[in-house]
């Protein structure tokens, strides 16, 4: 066969699976091809995708992002948490956290140790395992809340322990996971770093009750990175990421995050384990080329070496 028609022949076969993969309701190749599982959110690519959140799926998977994360999945109406499933199912996408939206006045005072507060937690765990069912999700964020400044630490503590004790009752028989995160947004937040996650991880004593490493809180609240996820690594469940300051994507801070990723990825590999990445930062730059240069610096802080 002539140089020339193989070519030819090749193509159209190439683009004949391409038409028969969109006909049977399978997504196209990924443009990128990541080494970890990265979640983006929605509105993270609305410039280029426009503000359709289905859309916007299509365009994640197309660049390679086969995770979401969507903190206020809870607070979308049904019919719209359904077709989202639906189309994360048809592009092969996983789904990261979303937030167990606890509700009422008091929702953030877990370690007061008072039952109203409690009974608002658990409600909202019980409305999670709903949501959870219906968009194919594992795991779900919770905050205990603010510190109560009247109280010593290992009183609140053992409130705080208490009360995801419970919440991991609920949502065990289900296979579901609460992730803790330590913020740094405020020093009135009850939980700040690593090793006090950890601590109480330990305390819950469930499968159900994990820590979230945000990796641009941890940055704020700690530093030392990677030492402290090695410390803290066997009750991880769920990493979040963002480049400190500004709290936007890898590449713009001083986060070496080639050098975590490659952390994570190399240990990770090593005990069979997998963990998604969410991407909960701002965009550095606005409109279509603040989105590119977002892919471009996940294209290569994802390039460390195998």
């Amino acid at each position: 066969m002539l140089r020339r028609n193989f070519v030819k022949s090749s193509l159209g076969l190439a683009g004949a699976a391409i038409a028969a993969g969109e006909a049977f309701g399978t997504a196209p190749m990924a443009k990128n091809k990541f080494k970890l599982k990265y979640a983006s959110h929605f509105g993270m690519f609305q410039n280029s995708a426009g503000k359709d959140v289905i859309d916007q799926l299509k365009f994640m998977a197309d660049q390679g992002f086969m995770a979401l994360e969507d903190n206020g999945m809870m607070g979308r109406p049904v019919e719209q948490q359904e077709a989202i499933a639906k189309e994360m199912t048809r592009l092969g996408m996983e789904m990261g956290v979303f937030v167990v939206d606890k509700g009422g006045n008091g929702a953030n005072t877990l370690a007061a140790g008072k039952k109203e507060y409690v009974d608002i937690f658990l409600n909202g765990c019980k409305k999670a395992v709903e949501v959870a069912k219906r968009v194919n999700a594992k795991w779900m964020t919770v905050v205990p809340g603010d510190f109560e400044r009247n109280l010593p630490i290992g009183v609140q503590t053992g409130h705080v322990i208490d009360a995801l004790r419970r919440g991991a009752e609920i949502l065990e028989p289900h296979g579901l996971v609460m992730v803790l995160e330590p913020l740094s947004d405020t020093p009135n937040l009850f939980l700040r770093t690593s090793d006090q996650t950890y601590e109480i991880c330990r305390g819950v004593n469930s499968k159900s009750c994990k820590i979230l490493f945000d990796i641009y809180h941890m940055q704020k609240n700690e530093g030392r990175i990677i030492h402290n996820i090695d410390m803290t690594w066997s009750e991880i469940d769920y990493f979040q990421i963002g480049d400190e300051p500004g709290r936007k994507e890898p590449t713009t801070g001083e986060i070496n995050y080639k050098n975590v990723f490659k952390y994570i990825y190399d240990r990770s590999k090593k005990e069979n384990k997998s963990f998604i990445m969410g991407m909960e930062h701002g965009n550095s730059q606005s409109g279509k080329e603040g989105e590119a240069a977002l892919i471009k610096a996940y294209v290569e802080s994802d390039s460390f070496a195998i």
